[in-house]
């Protein structure tokens, strides 16, 4: 078989770079192998993502930036493929085609297990709309996917819930990725032992709103119930050898349940860090995000799930300019920060997507007001950021050592809050936990020293 070189651009989320790395998986049995140079690849795969500002526009533009490098392989008597995929993709699929002829193939995220049919039609030389396929198929995309490639690494991704019922009037992701969908927890549990097996010691799960997950009880579970929750499927993952932490991540406030909660508290691997986006803290604006649940409903949640992990870390996700939100409402989201208190957060500028709800509201608020406002909560946002960050000097804690640092001698990883560490470490210590002194607290990571480090597998064995 011919090796082929495949370049892939993953943006946006945790579930996309899920996502690129099994189309990377999916495209392996066609003899494509990754190169991290695109103008080496024989198909390059821009996985996109539309949750940012102008999504399609960047999309559009990327797409015209490789442009030279197609008619450059075309120059050497070589076909270069391009493929767009993901979000922006399944919303704008014969757009893109329309405006960007240099695009082969273009598939929505559910999709992506047909990837290597619609390749092979294109290296075929088919042209035109037969190589859009966005459609939201019958069948499940994860039934069709071939076993992980080998060596992803100590921390991984594993995808467990797709899609979203919640219809937030800001958000496409109803749009996009469709109805939630939870995966047969067999099949999560089938995937995790290959990633541990493969030497992950954490394993994120992923998915739109990943606490709605509802997957099959497997069959072996008799006499239970039909379908497994979120806390329920924890617990399973945490009887797997070798599987030293757990996370999951993206969370609605309103499937914060009481085994979820007890979860925290209970099961040692789940990772006392949790990503709890709330969007507002004004109940007005909360009403017209169509949140369904109010500021006071998430301290509430906020307070069970500290009683249950003292130690719990959270971060969120804040939406400022939402149309209609007036200087109150802005302070009442600053009220709510100063009360919870965050390790970490994301927080943006509204910018319609087109579609939904609130991109047709009337009361759209000024580019200044939003840049305003955003800068303050960036402020008090990073100064708890500094202060959680400081707050962890002189502490020990175990870190995941995941890659090599920019300075020889070092490598980085993650504590379990999230914080990105750096030690001086030689490179046998990559992909195990060690325990580090907390010395140095900067805005945005930690350093630290090991002061106990798992044993060489030789040298345990001697």
């Amino acid at each position: 078989m011919t090796t082929k070189k495949l370049y892939i651009r993953t943006y946006g989320c945790q579930m996309n770079v899920y996502d690129s790395a099994r189309m990377a998986d999916v495209l392996a049995p066609l003899g494509y192998v990754p190169t991290e140079l695109p103008e080496l690849a024989d198909l390059i795969l821009l996985n996109t993502c539309h949750i940012r500002e102008k999504a399609s526009e960047k999309v559009f533009s990327e797409v015209g930036r490789l442009r030279p490098l197609k008619q450059a392989a075309e120059a050497e008597g070589r076909r270069l493929l391009i493929a767009v995929a993901g979000c922006v993709a399944q919303a704008e699929g014969e757009e893109i085609q329309r405006r960007a002829p240099a695009v082969d193939i273009v598939l929505g995220p559910q999709t992506y297990h047909r990837l290597p049919e619609l390749v092979r039609r294109a290296e075929g030389g088919e042209r035109g709309r037969g190589l859009v396929d966005t459609d939201f198929p019958v069948e499940s995309k994860f039934d069709f996917l071939p076993e992980e490639a080998e060596g992803r690494g100590p921390a991984a991704f594993l995808s467990v819930q797709e899609g979203c019922d919640k219809f937030c009037s800001f958000c496409v992701v109803p749009y996009t990725r469709g109805a939630e969908a939870s995966r047969p927890a067999a099949q999560v549990l089938a995937e995790a032992r290959r990633l541990v097996a493969g030497g992950a010691l954490e394993i994120t799960l992923l998915g739109q709103n990943v606490n709605a997950y509802h997957g099959e009880a497997p069959a072996q579970a008799a006499g239970g119930p039909a379908s497994w929750n979120l806390a329920r499927l924890v617990r399973a993952l945490a009887e797997l050898d070798g599987l030293e932490r757990i996370r999951y991540t993206t969370s609605h406030p309103s499937d914060m349940d009481d085994e979820l909660i007890a979860a925290h508290g209970e099961v040692a691997q789940l990772m006392p860090y949790l990503h709890l986006p709330v969007q507002s803290g004004s109940d007005r604006i909360l009403a017209a995000m169509n949140r369904r649940h109010a500021a006071d409903d998430y301290r509430r949640i906020v307070e069970r799930l500290r009683e249950a992990r003292p130690d719990l870390a959270l971060s969120s996700d804040f939406i400022v300019g939402f149309p209609g939100e007036r200087d109150r409402d802005f302070a009442e989201t600053l009220r709510l920060i100063g009360d919870v208190g965050y390790a970490q957060a994301y927080s943006f500028k509204y910018s319609p997507r087109p579609g939904t709800p609130a991109a047709g509201t009337a009361e759209q608020v000024p580019e200044p007001v939003k840049a305003e406002r955003l800068a303050m909560l960036h402020q008090l946002l990073g100064a708890q950021q500094q202060a959680f960050n400081q707050a962890t000097l002189g502490r020990r804690l175990p870190v995941l050592l995941e890659r090599a640092a920019k300075h020889p001698g070092q490598l980085n990883g993650r504590s379990p809050y999230m914080q990105s560490v750096t030690v001086a470490a030689p490179d046998r210590l990559l992909g195990t936990v060690a325990e580090v002194e907390i010395l140095e607290s900067h805005p945005n990571s930690v350093k630290g020293r090991v002061v106990a480090a798992p044993q060489p597998a030789a040298a345990s064995a001697a």
